[in-house]
């Protein structure tokens, strides 16, 4: 389907898209962000982020709560203990022509609604290529250090920081905050990883792929010794909360840290237009390579902080930054082999077996070909000569064939009709761009996969089940649904092979392992929601649902009732603002099949879901009240409106029902004003909705 413009896609195959594109591109941030393995290039996986980002435009109403344009960073695994941020450590949008930095510039004055004769400052610095880590300052001195992690909890690392000689211990300067956090990127020279490898290699020890492997490596050891022998260094960047700064611009901010002895990239430049921004950018492009480390773009930020505060941000990204991407680099090598990987879905997705090759210093051997669609557009087969192209650190995609060094013996490429894992029927039903096994549940592919992520870190959260648990279970019929994993210890109690004597286990660990299950019975709604696996139900819908029916039960009888499309409840559902037609359409579906409500039945006879918290946002007016915009407003945008509502406890709502608490008018309210009165909502001009915000 990705072959297909995005202006041609149809509403069915765009929403197919996107929950194929949203389970893809999370698999990849876990190889990358959590596990330093990546497997597709930087080109490749900005190529599937800039798809999901056009579909969604072209179909606001399609994004789903697990969007990759809502999230950042993956969820974490391993043994380092997590820490909370102060505030979340979001990723950035990323821009790749020239044309982007203009739109972004003109979405920076139409949100903040200036003339176009008004200089708007941006601070320009390389983007490195490392590894994201921040730092906590309590009283000047260096207390906490952690990874970004999943952008919300990172990994304490901070006895492996402290071994950087480019990390202030101690910061006695007056003016420093009390309680802060720093963060920047860790990263290794060009010079001391080449003579790090050449030591490696003596030793007869495995060497480091790129400088960005090894420094994510380093710092995630746990002898901090080891770590301390490693070439790091570290460039700092911004903090969690400008506010404890006595700073008015980011340019500031950065001269301040080189004044309380950090080290900022010298590089950083301040422009004044979008022509200054990218011929910085096409400077630092032509001196890439003789740069003594690994950048691989440029981010621009807007440098009058009280305009950042304005902007505020999106769930995944300020809207104050975004990052220029260098384009990709090229090689050639043979693919050896074209084998079928199978996903949560029961999708069947084809990945290409390279003939390890060097591309800009990195060995690749994989890489993903989508779909039978994209080998047949491109005509890739086995023993075909490739062009590969990559950008940053990690494994290319395959740009073309070259048709001249294909074998005489070469034979198209036959897409399986039978699933790999458990040989049942793959079918491609009509419109639909992915072949999907059909063993549904006898899948353990599938199964096994579902089973995963109702433990995962932002559902469940069970402790030591991980995958490789979840899948040995599931082959050993341990655990074939959600709410087996709970009667689990008392089926073992009475089983002739306890899982105290299996190999690799133990009765310390099974006892862990049990003790994990069972503090888990309790389970916040949000979580719940998200850990049943919805389609199009991510993190993000799972909260706006948790927050607005607040009890399970509530929630359960309303998307029982919105099958009715006349009924209230179908119109409350449907006034959520973020909940469109499509995702109604999956969770009433979810709660019209049978099957579902006796999982759902027989799971809430093993755990007790807890009614939702909602936010203390003190004595604002605004606080759990539905509010609806309509009309032009004449101080700020809708955007900023609906920002600083949200900040205020406020739910905003697309559209008027009998539960809105508040509609705020602008000039030509249109409809929505209308219906206001008709329901008797309480309407508020735009000076009244001001007042109300003092």
């Amino acid at each position: 389907m990705r072959l297909i413009p995005v202006e041609n896609l149809s509403e069915e195959d765009a929403a197919k898209e996107l929950e194929h594109l949203s389970e893809l591109i999370a698999h990849h941030d876990t190889l990358y962000y959590l596990k330093d393995n990546p497997e597709i290039s930087d080109a490749e996986y900005d190529e599937l982020r800039l798809r999901n980002s056009a579909i969604e435009e072209r179909f606001p109403h399609l994004i789903r709560d697990d969007s990759p344009s809502l999230r950042v960073g993956a969820p974490l695994i391993g043994p380092f203990k997590k820490v909370q941020h102060r505030k979340p450590m979001l990723s950035l949008d990323n821009g790749f022509e020239d044309q982007d930095i203009f739109d972004f510039i003109e979405r920076i004055r139409r949100f903040l609604n200036v003339s176009r004769e008004t200089i708007i400052e941006i601070v320009a610095e390389p983007k490195i290529d490392g590894l994201s880590a921040t730092l906590d300052y309590q009283m000047g001195h260096f207390a906490l250090g952690a990874t970004r992690g999943d952008g919300n909890e990172g990994e304490d690392i901070t006895a492996n920081l402290r071994t950087l000689k480019d990390i202030p211990r101690l910061i006695e300067a007056s003016d420093f905050p009390k309680a802060t956090e720093i963060r920047g990127e860790v990263y290794m020279r060009h010079e001391d990883f080449m003579a790090m490898n050449e030591e490696r290699n003596a030793k007869g020890e495995a060497i480091f792929a790129n400088p960005r492997n090894a420094a994510a490596g380093s710092v995630r050891q746990l002898d901090p010794r080891v770590t301390a022998k490693r070439p790091l260094k570290f460039f700092a960047y911004s903090c969690d909360d400008y506010s404890s700064f006595q700073v008015q611009t980011h340019w500031e901010f950065l001269e301040k840290l080189k004044e309380w002895g950090f080290v900022v990239n010298p590089l950083a430049r301040l422009c004044k237009s979008a022509e200054e921004l990218l011929a910085f950018y096409h400077e630092l492009e032509a001196e890439r390579a003789t740069l003594p480390y690994d950048i691989d773009g440029i981010v621009y930020k807007v440098n009058r902080l009280d305009w950042q505060s304005r902007m505020g941000f999106s769930t995944r990204a300020p809207r104050w930054a975004i990052a220029h991407k260098f384009p990709a680099q090229k090689a050639q090598t043979r693919l050896n082999d074209i084998f079928i990987q199978v996903g949560r879905t029961g999708a069947l997705t084809p990945v290409a077996a390279l003939e390890p090759v060097t591309v800009g210093g990195v060995v690749v051997s994989r890489a993903s070909l989508h779909n039978e669609d994209e080998i047949a557009r491109k005509d890739v087969r086995v023993g075909d000569t490739v062009v590969i192209q990559r950008a940053g650190d990690v494994i290319p995609q395959i740009v073309s064939v070259v048709l001249e060094k294909r074998p005489a013996d070469s034979q198209p490429f036959e897409f399986p009709h039978v699933c790999p894992v458990c040989g049942s029927h793959a079918i491609r039903l009509e419109g639909e761009v992915a072949r999907k096994c059909i063993g549904g549940l006898v899948c353990s592919a599938q199964a096994a996969l579902r089973l995963r992520h109702f433990v995962s870190r932002d559902a469940f959260d069970i402790e030591g089940f991980g995958s490789k648990h979840v899948d040995a279970f599931y082959k050993e019929g341990l655990v074939k649904y959600p709410q087996d994993i709970f009667t689990l210890e008392a089926r073992d109690s009475r089983s002739l092979t306890p899982l105290r004597v299996r190999e690799g286990w133990g009765p310390l660990s099974a006892q862990n392992l049990f003790k994990a299950i069972s503090d888990r019975r309790e389970i916040s709604l949000h979580r719940f929601i998200y850990s049943l696996g919805i389609p199009q139900v991510g993190q993000a819908t799972a909260k706006l649902l948790a927050r607005h029916y607040v009890s399970y039960l509530s929630w359960k009888e309303a998307m029982i009732l919105a099958k009715d499309q006349n009924s209230q409840a179908f119109s409350d559902l449907m006034s959520i603002d973020g909940i469109g037609p499509s995702v109604t359409e999956d969770l009433v579906a979810f709660f019209d099949e049978p099957h579902n409500l006796d999982v759902l039945e027989a799971l809430l006879k093993e755990i007790q879901v807890l009614d939702e918290v909602l936010p203390d946002i003190g004595s604002s007016p605004f606080a759990n009240k539905t509010i609806v915009f309509t009309g032009s407003l004449q101080h700020m945008t809708r955007s900023e409106a609906k920002v600083k509502a949200e900040s205020l406890g406020a739910k905003v709502s697309s559209s008027v029902s009998a539960k809105t608490d508040y509609v705020v008018i602008g000039e030509d309210p249109g409809s929505k004003a209308k219906a206001a009165k008709e329901l008797g909502v309480t309407i508020l001009g735009e000076e009244e909705w001001l007042k109300m915000l003092v």
